[in-house]
């Protein structure tokens, strides 16, 4: 039985390093272990991140972040553009909360 399991695992890796996807939501992991990480993180929800952000700057500073995110060009920052056109940021907002 364990035998068997490891032979499908290793006939999983080798199609994974083919480039396959073997593991719903794996998209794009290069390796069985790989892509299984990244089943799992989509699983828990892509909000995860972004929500612990807003939990530790506070709604506030989120907005804040989000203005100068959305001001950000190829060629130049948020913060760069903000300063050129005038625009004020308040980065005291980001402070992390405790």
């Amino acid at each position: 039985m364990v035998k068997a399991l490891e032979e499908e695992r290793e006939e999983l890796e080798r199609r994974a390093r083919e480039g396959e996807t073997v593991v719903p939501g794996g998209t794009g992991g290069k390796s069985l272990e790989a892509q299984e990480h990244l089943a799992e993180g989509r699983s828990k929800g892509g909000q995860k991140g972004g929500q612990t952000r807003k939990e530790q700057v506070g709604k506030e500073g989120y907005q804040e972040m989000g203005r100068k995110g959305g001001l950000s060009s190829t060629g130049e920052s948020g913060g760069e553009r903000a300063a050129r056109k005038g625009i004020e940021i308040d980065e005291s907002k980001f402070k992390t909360r405790s």
